[in-house]
């Protein structure tokens, strides 16, 4: 693959491994796929944000993840569709185009865990400190909040990143499907023990910090459920988390099976589907969740659902 003249500004991208007589499905698969999550979370923030009685922190903390959702996605579908029917050898890409995409992918995967530990919060002061929610969480709490969230994962991803631009490039081929960071500083041939052990570093904290912190927060959850004789307090707390939590447990699995895969050369094809799925599985199924459980969102989807059929059946 690396038969061409080297030139440290181009380089050549692996991308999706499919045969022939597959690119025509796979490319409408996750055509299929990429319409569905635009569709789904850029309608639920539009909802969101046009619907006073949605104007709760809750909600305008989920607008956080959706917007995210859609970043993510469109940071490496576009891409994997435009190389579905360009030959492997022809897959070139800007080494700058290559940079800024690896990092919008690592700023996505940061936010979503940022994002998820901010939401948590909501639901703990929510739940548990009811009578001093609406103090607490002010509109500029939430503000201040989403800010945070965002601007960490920037703060860790250009430490991250800026680690990668420093080093020499001595290879052409990205062996991923996208451009990461893994992928950009195995290019270089010089020592990576920085890179390496920074990258660990940084997964160690964001994962463990958003497992601790929403593990603490659920586990108070359930302590005053357990404490309390409230049913319909109880009923509250559950439509509130479950959602919450089963959006938490699909990242950190889609994030564990990467992790893990990685440390199993012999099974780098499952690691680059892996890494696919982690950037559409989550934004796939995050809105649909959140839509679908929480009783208010699902409340107002049908409302507008049933003043459309009215509308129409006018019209006709």
């Amino acid at each position: 693959m690396e038969n061409f003249s080297f030139n440290a500004n181009i380089l050549l991208m692996e991308g999706l491994k499919v045969s022939p007589s597959s690119s025509v499905p796979a490319f409408i698969f996750l055509l299929l796929i990429y319409i569905f999550i635009m569709v789904s979370n850029i309608g639920l923030v539009v909802l969101i944000s046009m619907e006073r009685s949605l104007h709760e922190p809750m909600y305008l903390l989920f607008c956080n993840m959706s917007i995210n959702d859609v970043f993510g996605a469109t940071t490496i579908i576009p891409r994997i569709l435009s190389d579905v029917f360009t030959p492997m050898s022809q897959r070139y890409i800007p080494y700058i185009s290559c940079a800024i995409q690896a990092f919008c992918v690592h700023f996505h995967a940061g936010a979503s865990y940022s994002v998820l530990m901010v939401m948590a919060y909501d639901r703990y002061v929510a739940i548990c400190n009811p009578l001093r929610y609406v103090t607490i969480m002010t509109n500029r709490m939430v503000v201040k909040l989403s800010v945070g969230a965002w601007v960490a994962a920037l703060i860790f991803v250009t430490i991250l990143l800026g680690l990668t631009f420093r080093l020499t490039i001595c290879r052409q081929t990205i062996m991923n499907p996208f451009c990461d960071n893994p992928s950009l500083f195995k290019l270089s041939c010089q020592n990576l023990l920085i890179n390496n052990i920074y990258g660990l570093g940084m997964a160690v904290v964001i994962l463990g910090s958003s497992l601790c912190s929403i593990t603490f927060t659920y586990l108070r959850i359930a302590m005053l459920c357990f404490r309390s004789k409230n049913k319909a307090q109880i009923s509250k707390a559950l439509q509130t988390c479950v959602s919450h939590l089963v959006v938490f447990l699909i990242l950190l699995f889609s994030g564990g099976i990467i992790s893990t895969l990685h440390r199993f050369p012999n099974l780098s094809d499952e690691r680059k589907f892996a890494s696919i799925m982690f950037h559409v599985v989550p934004p796939s199924m995050n809105a649909v969740i959140y839509g679908l459980q929480i009783k208010a969102v699902r409340e107002k989807i049908r409302v507008i659902l049933n003043r459309n059929k009215k509308t129409m059946s006018s019209k006709s």
